[in-house]
Parts: C-alpha cells; sequence; structure tokens
C-alpha cells in the first residue's frame, strides 16, 4: 500500500488568534443589534395560520392500522396535519410513515396519472390506454407461463380483499402471491 500524505492547511498562530477576534466581534455585534428580524406572531394567527382553511378527519393509509389524522385543506389542497388525539388506535402517535403523509401526498415526484415510458422518456397516458395496456401485458404472460407472474398485495387489506386477490392470482395460474408487509 501506498502512503498518503494528507495536506492540511498552513496556518500561523497569529493569524488563527486574528481570525477568532474578528469572528468573535463579529456574533457579538449581531447580538447588540436592537432590529427585529421577525415580527410576533398575533394570537388569531398561532391559532389559524391558514384563514380559509378546512380541518378534515381521515385515516392514514400507510399501513393497516388506520392511525387517525387531521388533515388540514385549503382550497383542496392538503397543507398540513395534526395527529388525532382520541383516535381510538393511535390515541395521539404517529409512525414515521403516518409523520409524513402530508409531504407523500405533495411531493413534486408523485404520480398523479398513468404513465408509460418511451424512446427513454416519461409520456401521460389515459387510464383507458393504461387499463389497455396492462391488460395484454398480463394475457400474454398468462398464455406464454402464468408461473412467471407474481401478485403483490398490500398490508393494508382487510382479509377478504386478500382472499380475492389470492382468487384472482389462482384464477390467472400462478401460486406466487405475497403481501408488502413481508417484502
Amino acid at each position: 500500500m501506498s502512503q498518503v500524505d494528507i495536506q492540511s492547511p498552513k496556518i500561523g498562530r497569529r493569524s488563527f488568534l486574528k481570525m477568532a477576534a474578528l469572528s468573535g466581534a463579529l456574533a457579538g455585534a449581531s447580538t447588540l443589534s436592537s432590529a427585529k428580524a421577525t415580527r410576533e406572531a398575533t394570537s388569531d394567527e398561532l391559532s389559524n395560520p391558514y384563514p380559509g382553511s378546512k380541518k378534515v378527519r381521515t385515516v392514514c393509509t400507510a399501513c393497516s392500522v388506520g392511525c387517525g389524522i387531521i388533515a388540514e385543506v385549503l382550497d383542496g389542497v392538503w397543507i398540513r396535519q395534526e395527529v388525532a388525539e382520541d383516535h381510538p388506535f393511535s390515541v395521539g402517535g404517529h409512525c414515521c410513515k403516518g409523520a409524513d403523509m402530508v409531504d407523500m401526498a405533495r411531493s413534486s415526484v408523485r404520480l398523479k396519472y398513468p404513465m408509460v415510458k418511451e424512446n427513454g422518456k416519461w409520456k401521460r397516458i389515459t387510464y383507458k390506454e393504461a387499463i389497455e395496456n396492462i391488460g395484454a401485458q398480463l394475457k400474454k404472460y398468462m398464455d406464454e407461463n402464468p408461473e412467471q407472474a407474481m401478485f403483490i398485495g398490500s398490508a393494508k387489506m382487510s382479509n377478504e380483499q386478500a382472499y380475492y386477490i389470492r382468487k384472482f392470482a389462482a384464477m390467472y395460474g400462478t401460486n406466487n402471491i405475497d403481501h408488502q408487509a413481508r417484502i
């Protein structure tokens, strides 16, 4: 192994002391400023920071627990959320996924409509086209070898919904099925 020379910046004791004194003076001067950078919020702003918004009780869909969320909506846009303190399951708490639900819904990379990749670029298609494309691909796999397909359910499914997806997989001709909670 070759030895690597580590170059450290050359700084003398006097230069260091000068820079430290200057930094300290600037930090001290900034605290002496009498001008406030922000103003105090009014009591109305604290109680309702988004005038005209509406609070909607809903349920987190990240898993099958279904914790309570109070979503704040303004002009049809989910702007923030609070935990539902009185919810019987979550009792005012959330996991990291639930606490981030509003950010997932508002994400700039969230998929909002069906898309297909053509020539290396994503192109928006209609729901009808998406269903037809998926159906054609499933039919192709079913005709070739249904065992190459796998169905993935969801931990959010009820017992009845899991039963239906299992029956659909069997009808399709595969025994390959799993749920996202185990993946």
